[in-house]
């Protein structure tokens, strides 16, 4: 049923992985009617979680892809999205929060702001998102909801206030109270469906005054009338301090603070009232297009079904029956069976069907209008194209994708798979822009990149079920790069008489490392005086060394922090040539690299890693083993946290190893950083097989 576009909340549930977002998620489809009985994430429970429907969810119990949902409360219509806690899909946690109003940050109550909250933080700033933040697992051994106020002030710098006051913790924990019509509230049957309210009980009275008196002081900064009365002693009543908590929340610059716990059903039905009460619609959030007919002018968009029609497709989903395109309609409305335009190509699509999805469930509709989050099926498209009616030519600001970390050689383990294997690898990277696939002309191998371990170990796991292709997988290839350290000098002739004309080039120069802030990672200098070189093979010399840097003497890497530099050389009226000067360049390069300190240089990670306070010691030791370097490390409620910078080189494997010395309950984040050496003898040793393998090839 159509609602106005007031009465619709686009919202996403994110946080660090087990922090209880599908269990949240289950819950509100069950106070929402949408589902008739809760299933759970892990466990017995045969079913599993309606969010999380791939099997391989099921399977290992944590969030791969983001599913969509939709749900009716107290008359308003609630998009939701729930999407994946672990750092591997940080996409899927980007182009949720590209698309939605508002969010929902889940913290548990133990464990406080974790590694990958931080990140889930960093992207709803990058999209402005206002959200509420939820402590969940109230009902947990060591539950402590103040210190995780505390830590999204400390730590993520929130203007961050309780709005409920939890009743008793741990095991005690018995409901929450209200802070803004204080009023306790308990939830009796079987599943917490029934809400009763009462007086706040007399012991923690005196506290929730103290938390409602704080929360009315910081929401009087965003509403003037709620500001006066505090500073004069009067009463707020229920109406102004929600007003008043609604225009601090869409400020971006105040986070209200739930409590509950999703799993014992505590809190679910005060956060969705307050999802309604707080968080924008679509009306009230900015969004911004590009106008290509005028430069890229900005234009914002206004959610109304009657302007001219434009929504990004920010999912793909490729099912049995076709392609799955998930889109947000920014502005005017899109029927069944409509031509809409997309704005990359200028292709034009006839929509075939309009579905709401409901998890894996599609429910057919006729229209959607601005402010929706619907599917079409049937569209062919990449993720990020924006679609237009055709009377605009807008697109939306894509969404930020990060770099890949970490490479797989792959392939299929019988030749007969080869068609099945091309095409799971084209339809996975349409639908996810963190995994590339690129064929390694040297090695002739196919090579998958990805953002780490987790994240390629998935995919192949679903190439196997998905198109029934079994897989072998290589030692990953990490991206080595080369470099000089010293200056090396190159007097080089080159000549050859063959019959006919003959070819003649001299170059002298030298070569030198770049300054390590250089943006540039090579550089061509020409100091040529009195024409010893003519002016038009001076190019050549340029394409010689860029030929040469391509693959480094040592190792066979690219080779990066150059300046080549040319001052002297010779040429012959005849036999002179483009080609004869970019050869002597190519071996100048070759003759003055043996001199100039060849060293080679891996990747260096930003590791943090986390595990109970136990482990500590058996944590540093792993990490010392793999030639880490400990940068800091803290304990914070029974949990030590080590950020370390490890070769990524020595990284694989390192998940395993990690659950192993922790019985499974160390986790850890890791991004890239920088460039650095490799040790000497570890670079001796690849120079010898590196030696060795084209010693074998030139057999």
């Amino acid at each position: 049923m159509a609602v106005s576009l007031d009465m619709v909340r686009n919202i996403g549930i994110s946080a660090h992985i087990d922090s209880g977002k599908t269990t949240l998620s289950e819950r509100v489809l069950f106070y929402t009617k949408k589902i008739h009985a809760i299933h759970e994430v892990k466990g017995k429970d045969q079913v599993g979680a309606t969010m999380d429907y791939m099997d391989l969810e099921r399977e290992k119990g944590i969030t791969i892809q983001s599913a969509a949902t939709y749900c009716m409360w107290k008359g308003h219509n609630i998009n939701l999205i729930d999407t994946p806690g672990h750092v591997d899909f940080t996409i899927e946690v980007e182009r949720s929060l590209r698309v939605l109003d508002g969010a929902v940050l889940v913290l548990c109550s133990v464990a406080g702001v974790q590694s990958q909250s931080i990140t889930v933080d960093r992207q709803m700033k990058r999209y402005k998102v206002p959200r509420i933040c939820f402590i969940n697992k109230m009902d947990r051994a060591g539950a402590n909801p103040f210190r995780g106020v505390k830590m999204l002030r400390e730590k993520l710098s929130h203007n961050a206030h309780l709005i409920t006051y939890p009743i008793g913790a741990e095991d005690q924990f018995k409901g929450i109270v209200d802070l803004v019509t204080m009023k306790a509230i308990y939830f009796d049957g079987d599943n917490g469906e029934n809400l009763r309210e009462e007086a706040v009980p007399a012991d923690i009275l005196e506290d929730c005054k103290k938390y409602r008196e704080e929360l009315v002081a910081a929401v009087g900064e965003f509403d003037e009338n709620v500001g006066m009365k505090y500073l004069e002693g009067q009463d707020v009543s229920v109406d102004e301090l929600r007003e008043a908590i609604r225009k601090a929340t869409l400020s971006l610059e105040f986070t209200p603070v739930m409590v509950g716990s999703a799993y014992k059903n505590k809190g679910v039905q005060p956060l969705l009232d307050a999802v309604l009460a707080y968080l924008p619609n679509p009306m009230q959030s900015v969004n911004i297009a590009l106008d290509q007919h005028k430069n890229e002018e900005k234009v914002e968009l206004k959610s109304d079904p009657k302007a001219p029609f434009v929504a990004l497709a920010f999912k793909l989903d490729e099912g049995r029956y076709g392609q799955l395109t998930y889109m947000r309609v920014y502005s005017g409305t899109v029927r069944k069976g409509d031509v809409i335009f997309n704005s990359s190509n200028d292709k034009k699509v006839k929509v075939p069907r309009l579905v709401q999805m409901h998890a894996d469930e599609m429910h057919d509709i006729e229209e959607a209008r601005a402010g929706d989050i619907v599917a079409f099926f049937g569209v062919d498209c990449a993720s990020g194209d924006t679609f237009t009616d055709g009377t605009v030519k807008y697109t939306m600001t894509s969404m930020f994708v990060p770099n890949a970390v970490i490479s797989l050689a792959i392939e299929p383990k019988e030749k007969a798979g080869q068609a099945n294997f091309s095409k799971a690898l084209n339809k996975f990277t349409k639908e996810d822009p963190t995994l590339r696939v690129h064929r390694d002309e040297e090695s002739a191998q196919t090579i998958i990149s990805g953002m780490g371990e987790l994240h390629l170990e998935i995919y192949c796991e679903r190439i196997k079920r998905e198109y029934n292709c079994e897989v072998v997988v290589g030692k990953p290839q990490v991206a080595f790069r080369e470099t000089i350290t010293g200056k090396g000098t190159f007097n080089y002739l080159h000549k050859k008489q063959t019959g006919g004309s003959g070819q003649y080039a001299k170059v002298i120069g030298f070569i030198e490392p770049l300054p390590a802030d250089a943006a540039m990672q090579y550089e061509f200098v020409d100091e040529i005086v009195g024409g010893s070189i003519p002016r038009e093979f001076i190019p050549a010399c340029d394409k010689g060394f860029q030929e040469a840097i391509k693959e480094g003497r040592l190792i066979g890497f690219p080779i990066v922090g150059v300046r080549c530099v040319i001052n002297d050389g010779d040429s012959h009226d005849v036999d002179s040539s483009e080609m004869a000067f970019k050869t002597a360049a190519l071996m100048g390069f070759r003759e003055a690299y043996e001199k100039a300190g060849a060293v080679v240089l891996e990747p260096i990670m930003k590791l943090e890693t986390s595990a109970p306070e136990e482990f500590q010691g058996s944590v540093m030791g792993q990490i010392n083993q793999r030639r880490g370097m400990i940068a800091n490390s803290q304990t914070n409620e029974g949990y030590a946290v080590i950020e370390a910078e490890v070769p990524l080189n020595e990284m694989f494997g390192y998940s395993t190893d990690l659950r192993s010395a922790t019985q499974g309950k160390g986790e850890f984040t890791m991004e890239f950083l920088k460039y650095a050496p490799v040790p000497r003898n570890i670079q001796e040793e690849m120079v010898k097989k590196h030696q060795e393998k084209k010693a074998k090839e030139s057999k």
